[in-house]
């Protein structure tokens, strides 16, 4: 099949981007996107030319690396699919795709569609984990869970940390992530004794990064490849807005933003 790739084309964030199209003729369609970029940089390199830089690791929906936006969609036109699960024959012979990177003041642009994601790693860092000591592991039924929680607690550990959520909103907002890496672990008992603390070190270190405000509009959970529910950013605001009444003395100080180290 026929295909034409417009691709956003960026030496570094301090120098001006354009898009550049590349005419590709002999596209399997059980390619995936990412090795359609691999053919592409192949053909690149052997006429001298500087490949197309994008970013990637696992290659199977797991790691949350190789995101970028495909005509104007995180991910691209899939529900429930990174970019590298995304196969060619998802697109007709003849069409042309426009890849650009994730656009967000949090994520400066790295090269063409490379950004740099280090805002949601500092988000995690300021409380996504359990510290306290839980010695070794108990019985399976010392601790019962419901099947509810579990469900709960699973469905929102499912998130990657690609930031398509970031990349979909509006406002470029982190609610998704940061709802969703509060949940998985404050619904748990392992997580408890650490709920409060986590809710307002991880809103704050947010809020501190420049990411935008939640207004509920529901992209986010619309091109999460995970299909993180929306509920999760509910939770975020239940457990922030009590542990602020309770634990005000506790506001944490947030890390330097990410802006401030690139």
């Amino acid at each position: 099949m026929k295909l034409t790739l417009k691709i956003w084309r960026q030496k570094n964030r301090n120098e001006k981007g354009v898009f550049v199209k590349y005419p590709m003729n002999d596209v399997d369609p059980e390619m995936s996107m990412l090795e359609c970029l691999d053919v592409l940089n192949e053909s690149l390199i052997l006429r001298g030319e500087v490949p197309v830089a994008f970013e990637h690791d696992c290659r199977e929906g797991i790691c949350g690396s190789c995101g970028f936006v495909i005509n104007g969609v995180a991910h691209g036109p899939e529900r429930g699919t990174t970019a590298c699960q995304l196969s060619m024959r998802h697109f007709k012979d003849g069409d042309e795709l426009t890849l650009e990177p994730w656009r967000a003041k949090a994520f400066p642009l790295v090269k063409d569609l490379v950004v740099n994601r280090r805002a949601l790693d500092h988000i995690i860092e300021a409380g996504g984990y359990v510290s306290v000591s839980t010695g070794q592991a108990p019985e399976g039924n010392t601790l019962p869970v419901g099947k509810e929680i579990a469900d709960q607690s699973m469905d929102a550990a499912a998130c990657i940390g690609c930031g398509a959520c970031v990349a979909a909103c509006p406002n470029a907002s982190a609610a998704l992530f940061t709802g969703a890496k509060i949940t998985h672990l404050g619904v748990l008992p392992q997580g408890e004794p650490e709920r409060e603390r986590r809710a307002l070190s991880m809103v704050a270190q947010m809020n501190a990064e420049a990411f935008g405000n939640c207004t509920s509009i529901g992209e986010c959970t619309g091109v999460c490849p995970k299909e993180i529910p929306l509920e999760v950013i509910a939770n975020m605001n239940r457990d922030y807005v009590c542990a602020s009444f309770k634990r005000r003395e506790d506001l944490p100080t947030p890390v330097a933003p990410v802006l401030q180290h690139t």
